[in-house]
């Protein structure tokens, strides 16, 4: 089956030899492009041959990777396999009604997990499936474990007829497949033993199996009544748990392996460690690590190459502004300049959500009805947009925010380093 051409970038390769958006890709080397990691997978040759229709007629085009690198073209998007599990923690069927119908998608898609990070089960995955992972080499994946214990999982994940999770690891990591794997821990589910017994389970697929993130459950006031959410005293549980396993494994095999989201620091009202202990950052994207990352840049900062003039505000959750706070105070108090940081209380999701990427544009409004400063810039973490857009998740743009507030808006990297670049670059 062909495969639409969706764009193809100016003074490319692909462009050079005459491709077009709406072109259908048939194939490269005689085999079958179903999709963009087809096309990354069999264009990674320094010349090769790709068969194109174009409204019904074939043609062919030889492509020499000597003449320049970027091939040039983006695929249509292919068609997402989505999740048949009813996982009673699932963040989805915690969303209200009328958002827009791409929030409501459950993706369970291999290929999304290796091309952006995105966490599947295993449970849907063919024989095909499988043998395409190995034979592409698609690594690493990201998978859900939760619990390692059949009974404890299945009732987790909401699917009794959900396959042996050890048994689809140890197919892929016998075929050289690198994975990071994922705890979601539930309260009075997979705490205490039966977390020590999957830390253990998953421990053996190492180096394959290369890290393991436990996270709490993330509950809004419309998800499952009947679901506890991590408290102090669960949170202190399981960071003991992990950090017991550490000692042994740093010793053993010169990495930690296993290692706790920021978030039950944050909830165990315990100290973070350095950021030397996360290694490599291997699941920061999963909320391991990000706020020692930015308290380890924000200690070691030395000074703005150039200090802006405008009065800028940012925002972020309840959970981190004391950090950020901190940060801003220090940094006026060093340059003179106007910098403030203003916390927003999630109402749309309830108050227990408390990180930043699940802000909607009009809780963040509310925050700042009122106390508009005349001039200044509000800076906007891309963190809480949708990728590549300017939208928020209960549909409101930066652009609505703007007129709204009659404020200037600027999206930023939600990183330090992507705040020091804008405070650089404001003016």
């Amino acid at each position: 089956m062909a495969n639409k051409i969706e764009t193809v970038s100016d003074g490319s390769l692909a462009h050079e030899a005459g491709l077009r958006a709406g072109d259908e890709l048939i194939s490269i080397n005689g085999h079958t492009i179903a999709d963009e990691i087809d096309l990354l997978f069999y264009s990674n040759e320094p010349e090769f041959s790709m068969l194109m229709s174009r409204r019904g007629k074939l043609f062919e085009r030889t492509i020499n990777k000597a003449d320049g690198t970027y091939l040039g073209i983006e695929l249509k998007s292919f068609k997402i396999s989505t999740c048949k599990n009813r996982c009673i923690f699932c963040f989805v069927n915690q969303l209200p009604k009328g958002l827009r119908k791409t929030l409501y998608v459950k993706d369970e898609d291999y290929r999304l997990s290796f091309l952006y990070g995105s966490y599947i089960t295993l449970t849907n995955l063919s024989d095909a499936d499988k043998q395409r992972i190995v034979a592409q080499r698609l690594s690493p994946l990201y998978i859900s474990v939760h619990s390692t214990n059949e009974e404890i999982r299945k009732r987790l994940i909401g699917n009794a007829k959900a396959g042996d999770v050890l048994k689809e690891i140890q197919f892929l990591t016998k075929n050289k497949i690198k994975l990071h794997a994922q705890i979601v821990l539930c309260p009075g589910y997979n705490d205490g033993t039966d977390l020590e017994h999957t830390i253990m389970d998953l421990k053996k697929f190492y180096p394959h199996l290369s890290s393991i993130a436990v996270v709490p459950v993330g509950l809004t006031a419309h998800g499952n009544k009947k679901l506890n959410p991590v408290t102090k005293e669960d949170a202190a549980g399981a960071l003991s748990i992990i950090e017991a396993f550490q000692k042994k494994f740093l010793k053993k095999y010169g990495e930690r392996i296993v290692y706790a989201a920021d978030e039950l620091f944050l909830k165990g009202e315990l100290p973070f460690p350095p950021l030397s202990d996360y290694g490599e950052l291997p699941q920061k994207e999963n909320g391991v690590g990000m706020v020692p990352e930015f308290l380890h840049r924000a200690e070691r900062f030395k000074k703005l190459k150039r200090i802006p003039k405008t009065p800028v505000s940012m925002f972020t959750g309840m959970s981190f502004y004391p950090y950020l706070k901190k940060f801003t105070q220090k940094l006026n108090k060093k340059t003179g300049m106007d910098l403030r940081v203003v916390p927003v209380e999630n109402q749309f999701f309830g108050t227990t959500v408390t990180v930043t990427g699940l802000l909607t544009g009009r809780d963040i409004m509310r925050a700042f009805m009122g106390q508009i400063r005349p001039d200044e810039v509000i800076f906007i973490p891309d963190v809480t947009l949708r990728d590549g857009q300017n939208m928020f998740l209960d549909d409101t743009t930066t652009d609505f925010i703007g007129e709204a507030l009659s404020v200037k808006t600027k999206i930023v990297e939600s990183s330090f380093e992507g705040l020091i670049k804008a405070l650089e670059e404001l003016d």
